[in-house]
């Protein structure tokens, strides 16, 4: 048990049975009355995010958190198997955990793998990744960088908006936020 006086910007709360991460919080100290806290908090499964406000010095439940880098094995039916670097344990993590990270997911990358009392709730991966365009239309004459965009297949198999003159085989930088093209990698 923690008191609201010692959240910390990503400390993972257990509220209702539900695991809420903190994005922000402000200690409020009004002229009239008593202090309190303004929070900001994210569903950790579901991402919705919500304001919440507690009176200062309230007890609220922390949640323990395991946040571990694990390597990318494979995919096994609908679940993807993490190893962990130091042990070499296998963790089975389900789709619908994995979600869109999916899409910049390669072979023997590592992520890092969040789990609560042995269950996984999300993986992450870094702001960007270097992955292959395995087919785009080619480019015509006078295409140029600041031109329009056309559509690219990753070798992940996710496709995204690129310039006009990136060929297949082109390396590029992928933004694993929001997917868009960062740059080409030589």
């Amino acid at each position: 048990m923690a008191t609201t006086n010692d959240l910390k910007n990503g400390m993972v709360l257990n509220i209702d049975g539900q695991l809420w991460s903190v994005v922000e919080f402000q200690h409020v100290k009004p002229g009239k009355g008593p202090a309190f806290v303004r929070t900001k908090l994210k569903a950790v499964l579901s991402g919705k995010v919500v304001d919440k406000t507690f009176n200062a010095g309230t007890k609220v439940e922390s949640a323990n958190v395991d946040k571990r880098t694990m390597q990318y094995v494979y995919k096994d039916g609908s679940d993807f198997v993490f190893m962990d670097v130091d042990t070499f344990e296998q963790l089975h993590v389900g789709e619908p955990v994995v979600g869109t990270v999916a899409d910049y997911l390669l072979e023997n990358q590592n992520a890092i793998v969040a789990t609560h009392d042995g269950a996984p709730l999300y993986v992450e991966l870094p702001a960007s990744v270097v992955l292959e365009i395995t087919y785009t239309e080619p480019g015509l004459q006078g295409d140029r960088s600041t031109g329009g965009t056309k559509p690219a297949t990753l070798e992940t198999g996710a496709q995204i908006a690129v310039p006009l003159f990136l060929e297949q085989g082109t390396r590029i930088k992928v933004d694993t936020r929001d997917g868009s093209y960062l740059g080409r990698v030589n």
